[in-house]
């Protein structure tokens, strides 16, 4: 298990918690003076009142949550948002309302997830081609939709 040490930077903040045994993600909840109210296509930066110390090799993954994205139209700005290891900061929690309806969020809210994750820096070689594959150029679409070849059928069907 991947040990995190977490500051809380307001008294009132709640250390993040997992809801379920076998939870991906920890709720994340709001850390507000006042109840914070987004407008239809409003944004704003959410306080948690936390700082946390990522291990080298890993990030927070910042996740909206299922069901304020369905039942309200909330959800986070930048999905997945990244908190990387060398950030000491306070995080915040970018959100958008895409709902037509104002939505509250009060101090204690759960407003997000977060799932930690392993990554690796990456050394780039710059070549002059790169190898073939049978995919190609191909982009946004372009898998499955030739049901004559046999190479790749529908993925639902």
């Amino acid at each position: 298990m991947v040990s995190v040490k977490i500051q809380k930077l307001n008294s009132e903040a709640k250390i993040p918690k997992y809801m379920s045994l076998g939870a991906a993600g920890c709720d994340v909840c709001a850390c507000l003076d006042e109840t914070l109210i987004l407008q239809p296509g409003e944004r704003a930066a959410v306080s948690t009142g936390l700082a946390v110390a990522i291990p080298e090799g890993f990030e927070i993954q910042v996740r909206p949550r299922s069901g304020l994205a369905i039942k309200k139209g909330l959800t986070v700005v930048n999905a997945p948002g990244t908190v990387d290891s060398d950030y000491r900061g306070e995080v915040k929690i970018l959100m958008v309302n895409l709902s037509q309806e104002p939505v509250t969020i009060e101090h204690g809210d759960r407003v997000a997830q977060w799932i930690v994750a392993p990554v690796q820096q990456i050394q780039f070689n710059q070549v002059e081609a790169l190898d073939e594959t049978a995919r190609g150029v191909g982009g946004f679409g372009s898998t499955g939709v030739d049901s004559s070849s046999d190479k790749f059928s529908p993925p639902c069907g």
